[in-house]
């Protein structure tokens, strides 16, 4: 049976630099986590919808929010799972270093992300699928017309970091192989439309690579030693497994706390299933205190709720290791724990979905962003045509991509994917204010 060596796997060597420097307070992977949290595509996270779009509350979590508390989740459980399995760990490398590969790879996952979310992704998706649009595709190959059309975060984040902040085409913000592994949560390309067929914006497949850093996957695979399952697709690093569990806590769970806050849940909604995910810890006294608000008690019960989880998730990469190693684990880690825990956090994800993602309130806003992408996308894409004249008002429009940093040239799809790195960094409001300055309603956005 094959399997990867950890040895690989936790390469320091960093996509795009030769310089092999090193510090005495830093070490390659936190040096990782620093260049992240400093790259401007991290900072425009701030007001970037994680459930809730253009909200105005101060206490709803935003993907900036949502990321750190991802990355604190994903080092505990990086540093702990690193103590169970060590004796299978090279000499040279700590709990603590395989915590903060997590922790950097947590900080990025959201990173790609347009504004507004889910509903942002499938308003992009769906422009470039309406019939009228399809003369921007007609050049295409058929690889290059399933990115356009199956917009994904997961392979604009790779982007971002790879190719364009820092860095232009030159590693991006030049990471660790490591790292780059443990964000991959899907190491392919894009299918093609014709396997996609007729599936709705909503439903289709996720991957991680877009057909321009289809070379990128290829050398990071290559470096790290990840097997190959197919033409363009591999199977994913061990640490992986990791940050999706501890996105999938976090977005399970701690984000009930926003529904509580836009009373879309009560807390008593809420409680049972915290409690249910408890096991064997106690009842935290907060919940029997008389003066104790929901919020005390809710972060009390979080708080045991989490450790729990973690202990359990790493117990389960512990045991599941030698499968993980193979790339033949089938699912999460959550479904590799005992069996309260998946059904407690699907439970919290049937609320969600009953309570806030189909909440009016939320509808209408989703409403709203759909089309501010829709009106962005079509004032825009149709600039991207190679060797196009230009009427006045689409050389104002010219102008405004080309103080973001927008070149075209020749290539149809690397102008339109240009178009798409700019509007997935726009904030929230940044879309909502340039929609409407679009429609003509709004005047000084930029």
């Amino acid at each position: 049976m094959t399997q990867m060596r950890w040895l690989e796997l936790l390469s320091t060597v960093r996509l795009g630099s030769n310089k092999h420097s090193s510090e005495q307070a830093r070490s390659p992977f936190h040096k990782d986590y620093d260049r992240i949290i400093f790259s401007q595509s991290f900072r425009q996270l701030n007001r970037k919808t994680q459930v809730h779009p253009l909200t105005q509350h101060d206490g709803i979590h935003t993907r900036l929010t949502h990321s750190l508390e991802v990355s604190c989740i994903g080092r505990s459980l990086g540093m702990l799972a690193a103590e169970k399995i060590k004796d299978a760990l090279p000499m040279w490398i700590s709990p603590a270093d395989v915590g903060a590969i997590i922790q950097a790879a947590c900080l990025a996952h959201d990173i790609g992300n347009p504004p507004f979310g889910h509903a942002g992704e499938y308003a992009i998706r769906e422009w470039f699928d309406d019939a009228s649009h399809t003369d921007f595709l007609r050049d295409l190959s058929p690889e290059e017309e399933a990115d356009v059309r199956q917009f994904e975060g997961n392979a604009q984040g790779l982007r971002l970091l790879t190719k364009i902040d820092y860095h232009p085409n030159a590693g991006g913000m030049r990471l660790t192989f490591a790292t780059l592994g443990a964000y991959l949560k899907y190491p392919w390309l894009s299918k093609t439309i014709a396997s996609q067929g007729n599936t709705p914006a909503s439903q289709r497949a996720k991957f991680g690579c877009y057909q321009a850093e289809k070379e990128i996957l290829k050398q990071i695979a290559e470096q790290l030693g990840l097997i190959q399952l197919g033409p363009d697709h591999y199977c994913r690093h061990p640490l992986t497994y990791l940050l999706e569990a501890a996105d999938d806590m976090c977005y399970a769970l701690i984000d009930l706390e926003d529904g509580i806050i836009l009373n879309m849940l009560s807390y008593e909604e809420v409680e049972p299933i915290f409690l249910s995910l408890l096991g064997d810890y106690s009842v935290p006294i907060e919940l029997s205190m008389p003066d104790t608000t929901w919020q005390q008690k809710i972060a009390a019960l979080r708080g045991r709720v989490m450790k729990r989880l973690v202990e359990e998730v790493t117990t389960a990469f512990a045991r599941q290791h030698t499968e993980i190693l193979s790339g033949q684990l089938k699912g999460s880690l959550l479904q590799y724990c005992s069996a309260d825990i998946e059904m407690g956090i699907n439970r919290a994800k049937e609320l969600a979905r009953d309570k806030i993602f189909e909440h009016p309130h939320k509808a209408g806003l989703e409403i709203i962003a759909h089309q501010s992408l829709q009106n962005i996308l079509d004032a825009f894409i149709p600039l991207t045509t190679p060797n196009k004249t230009l009427s006045f008002k689409e050389q104002r429009l010219m102008s405004i991509l080309h103080r973001a940093g927008a070149h075209f040239g020749i290539s149809h799809y690397d102008n339109i994917m240009q178009v798409l790195d700019i509007i997935s960094k726009f904030s929230d409001h940044q879309a909502y204010n340039l929609a409407q300055e679009l429609q003509g309603n709004k005047v000084g956005f930029f």
